[in-house]
């Protein structure tokens, strides 16, 4: 790409010469809905086949001792999920018989597996605008009960009675606009569509609605327990917009086999969500809305992004296989050239990926690029192609926009000059007026429905476990293998400061022995988030006798791994999600390894964990996944992964809680030592159940 050029590239067969032309030309720049006038900006055409320099998010993290070693592990990982979706379709009868599994899949990471139930909407109007060639109507609806969507439909203010309009479900992006909500600030679309012919629902987010939520949880918010309950905003976007189709097929006017959907940023994003999900949208133009894994992670893109861009990667797909779900519906993918958080590298390879995949279906035609000069942003060129690619597919009329720069959002990012004054379209006038059963506030704590796990009959233990053994390999764990492979020694440190391992490629931990035994019978290993260089707790000396031979553990992130960890953005945990797992699942995976090390080491003697606290947590899974693990002493482990300082594994309280997995160690020895006891109640049912009431040791 030329230095300081943009580039417009109309690569599908219906973008005709006199669009070609219109390329050159000085008008207005639009983002978040604020127009300027200020800059003339030359676009020129070119080809996305020569390859782009890779454009990262800031430098990388290298003030503590892990940051090199982890942030190389996860782009190696990155790059392996991306290669290894490449090309992997060659026949579209192969990419349908894959389909079913990858809408499962799909929803499964939304936090949408399986499907809620669609209850009534009851969706209310109230308020209305009349702008003499068209119509505001303010509404509400409910996309799950007491899950409250603010939206404004814009319609034609004369509509034939006979007569079918498209649909069109406009999504917005991360703008501000407090208690009037960020559909405001997109309101000059709705105007288009409206005097265009079209039905145009504009719907607020989740976090920057009328009743607000939170995108940020893990971006900024702390709330890591979103991963154990599989919640990611990114879902509540994709229902709330799979019910405002719903809303737009119940409108009279509304023709429901010509539904669209488009939006910027977080709108683009949600466009990607909502098309995937629903074969109902027949057009979708998503503005700034995708980059991929290479370019999230080890360009650290994922940083400029809060939690609603992304879903939780537990099937570990190739980011692109998401609006690859999209084909061969007709399909417009919108960038700008200078969008720091959807750069041009990650542009080239989404488009490309998607091409390869229409042309599998005879249909290139239908999917089509456009890369407009600039930053994160609306300009001219976006708002006439998005209108124009409508227009060609729902109204068979490919020719020239010429009106879209009429009633934009004019004025500065700080004093927005609007068409509608924001206030005039809220659809809660007053505070008072919020309903009092509204969810939007917690609906992170409820939107994924926890497991409910029964304790089961004796007979039917082993099946139980198995099941449930089988579900946590499948959503928290999808990277680890049948086996974890032993770890490796790779360098002696002295005595006292112990081995350096490497428990998976690319990934070192310390191992210290702290005492040996000549007539050694077992193992010991003791789990310690406070590093091996603060040796063993003294608590330990009541579970452990002269014949062991122990050894501290410290795992990955800990110690002298430890990596830079900065609130926001949270790069290293956030990153790990995008890759089908957490950091914790991670140090389970140390521990487990480090057993494995340890027992070939010692001519395959039983290994005993000790953990405290959270330290514990991983231990009970390192047994569960692990091979070398025979029996454990834990002493307060958290009760729950709903808290947010607790170990958190993806999905995991979609499968069973911290008390469940415990008994699922049955029949291994187990001394658990904790103060309330209560929760853990379960678990000793667990054990009774599994014919080893007696291996379980509860103690104060």
């Amino acid at each position: 790409m030329m230095s300081g050029v943009g580039v417009v590239v109309l690569s599908g067969l219906r973008w005709n010469l006199p669009l070609m032309k219109r390329a050159f030309f000085s008008g207005p720049l639009e983002w978040s809905g604020v127009a300027h006038k200020s800059c003339t900006w030359l676009l020129v055409f070119a080809s996305l086949g020569s390859p782009l320099a890779a454009q990262s998010l800031g430098q990388a993290d290298r003030g503590e001792p892990g940051d090199a070693m982890i942030h190389n592990y996860l782009r190696t990982e990155a790059e392996k999920l991306e290669d290894g979706g490449a090309d992997a379709f060659k026949s579209v009868d192969a990419w349908k018989q894959a389909l079913p599994r990858f809408r499962q899949e799909y929803f499964e990471m939304l936090g949408l597996w399986p499907l809620p139930t669609k209850s009534p909407l009851n969706a209310t109007v109230t308020g209305s605008l009349d702008r003499g060639d068209y119509v505001v109507e303010l509404l509400h609806y409910q996309s799950r009960p007491g899950l409250y969507v603010t939206a404004n439909l814009y319609r034609p203010a004369m509509i034939e009675p006979s007569r079918r309009l498209p649909g069109i479900l406009y999504v917005c992006g991360h703008s501000s606009r407090p208690r009037s909500g960020n559909k405001t600030a997109y309101q000059s679309h709705g105007i288009w569509f409206a005097r265009h012919g079209y039905v145009c629902l504009m719907v607020d987010t989740l976090q920057l609605g009328e009743i607000a939520g939170i995108h940020h949880g893990t971006y900024r918010e702390g709330r890591w327990s979103w991963l154990s309950r599989g919640y990611t905003p990114a879902g509540v976007e994709c229902w709330n917009g799979i019910r405002g189709l719903d809303y737009l097929m119940s409108r009279p006017e509304v023709d429901p086999a010509r539904l669209g959907v488009t939006g910027i940023s977080g709108g683009g994003a949600a466009t990607f969500w909502i098309a995937a999900a629903d074969e109902r949208v027949k057009v979708s133009v998503p503005v700034s809305g995708m980059a991929d894994l290479r370019s999230y992670i080890p360009n650290r893109v994922i940083n400029g992004h809060c939690d609603c861009m992304f879903l939780y990667n537990a099937h570990q797909w190739p980011w692109t296989r998401i609006a690859e779900l999209i084909a061969p519906r007709p399909l417009l993918f919108v960038n700008s050239d200078l969008d720091s958080i959807f750069p041009m590298d990650a542009n080239e390879r989404v488009i490309n990926r998607l091409e390869r995949l229409y042309s599998l279906f005879g249909a290139g035609d239908l999917v089509d690029s456009l890369v407009s000069v600039g930053g994160h942003e609306y300009r001219r060129d976006i708002r006439q192609a998005t209108y124009r690619f409508f227009n060609t597919y729902f109204k068979n009329d490919p020719s020239q926009v010429l009106d879209s720069e009429v009633d934009l959002v004019t004025g500065t990012r700080d004093q927005p000059v609007h068409p509608i004054p924001p206030e005039q379209l809220r659809v809660f006038p007053r505070d008072s007026d919020i309903p009092k059963d509204e969810r939007n506030t917690r609906i992170d704590q409820e939107f994924v429905p926890a497991a409910q796990v029964d304790v089961p009959g004796v007979e039917k233990f082993g099946a139980w476990r198995e099941e449930l053994l089988t579900q946590l390999r499948r959503l928290s764990f999808p990277h680890f293998p049948k086996r974890i492979p032993a770890a490796t020694a790779t360098k002696e440190e002295g005595r006292l400061n112990g081995v350096l391992i490497e428990t998976e490629p690319g990934i070192t931990v310390r191992l210290r022995p702290i005492r040996p035994s000549v007539t050694a019978t077992r193992i010991v290993i003791v789990v310690s988030a406070a590093g091996v260089d603060s040796g063993a707790p003294g608590w330990i000396d009541d579970f452990v006798n002269e014949h062991d031979v122990i050894y501290v553990c410290e795992p990955r992130g800990f110690g002298s791994t430890t990596w830079t960890r900065k609130n926001p953005p949270n790069y290293v945990e956030r990153a790990h999600y995008l890759l089908g797992r957490t950091v914790d699942s991670g140090r389970v995976w140390d521990v487990a390894a480090t057993g494995s090390y340890l027992t070939a080491r010692h001519g395959n003697l039983p290994v005993h964990l000790i953990g405290e606290k959270n330290d514990a947590v991983l231990a009970v899974y390192a047994a569960l996944l692990g091979d070398a693990i025979a029996s454990l002493t834990l002493r307060e482990p958290p009760s729950t992964h709903a808290n947010d300082s607790a170990p958190q594994l993806l999905n995991v309280l979609r499968v069973c809680d911290i008390p469940e997995a415990v008994g699922m160690l049955t029949p291994r020895p187990v001394t658990l030592v904790v103060g309330d006891q209560a929760p853990f109640q379960k678990t000793a049912a667990l054990y009774r159940a599994g014919g080893a009431g007696d291996q379980l040791i509860l103690r104060r």
